[in-house]
């Protein structure tokens, strides 16, 4: 089983969302033995914003210059991987009520017709299922126990919407929420997370349990 763990605060190791998913991998490789993980930071690694030289896997367009072929390298390699993992993890900070720019261009190079979706005669269809997204989200404030709260986010709902698009359906998050309201309310926002990626961790065992038994 291949993981692909991708961080993309740019906080470094005061970065709730970091320790998170370390946890995450930790707990995920605890309990599917022999998981290759592999680690893409962002912060430090990040694809360029999509621009004319950078889009020559979306036009079908042959690379002419030097900077689009290294370009289209780029976007490939991250395709590729993407593609050859089972499991993501991804940190996912709000940052101005969406998610940080640099996992934004991630996707751009990801989301690529003919590799991870297609458009057929009756609409959009996904390539890149079978895969399960595990996505830790953290927040300064409380979002999802409000209707407001809800409505001013715009991170979990695009990242559930991207990855369907692409044909994934276990798309599961790790909330860590009010970490910036007190001590308490950190600590608190912590213990909230750990518990979801026990939970994350157990409902994957509880599958793989169920697909060796069929």
């Amino acid at each position: 089983m291949q993981l692909l763990h991708i961080d993309s605060a740019i906080t470094g190791a005061q970065s709730v969302s970091r320790q998170i998913t370390a946890r995450v991998v930790e707990s995920w490789v605890a309990a599917h033995t022999g998981t290759k993980v592999e680690h893409l930071d962002l912060a430090v690694n990040a694809p360029t914003h999509l621009s004319a030289d950078s889009l020559g896997f979306r036009t079908g367009q042959a690379a002419e210059t030097e900077v689009q072929r290294r370009e289209n390298a780029v976007s490939e390699a991250l395709v590729s991987q993407f593609l050859a993992s089972d499991v993501v993890v991804i940190g996912a900070p709000f940052y101005n009520f969406t998610i940080p720019t640099q996992l934004k261009a991630w996707i751009d190079r990801i989301a690529q017709a003919g590799r991870t979706f297609k458009y057929t005669d009756k609409g959009p269809v996904g390539l890149a299922g079978g895969k399960t997204v595990i996505v830790v989200v953290s927040r300064g404030g409380i979002y999802s126990t409000s209707e407001g709260g809800r409505a001013m986010e715009h991170q979990e709902g695009y990242l559930r919407t991207v990855f369907g698009f692409m044909g994934i359906t276990d798309v599961r998050f790790v909330r860590a929420e009010g970490v910036a309201m007190g001590p308490d309310a950190k600590g608190q926002a912590l213990a909230n997370a750990e518990r979801d990626v026990a939970a994350s961790t157990q409902a994957a065992a509880n599958q793989a349990r169920v697909a060796q038994a069929a």
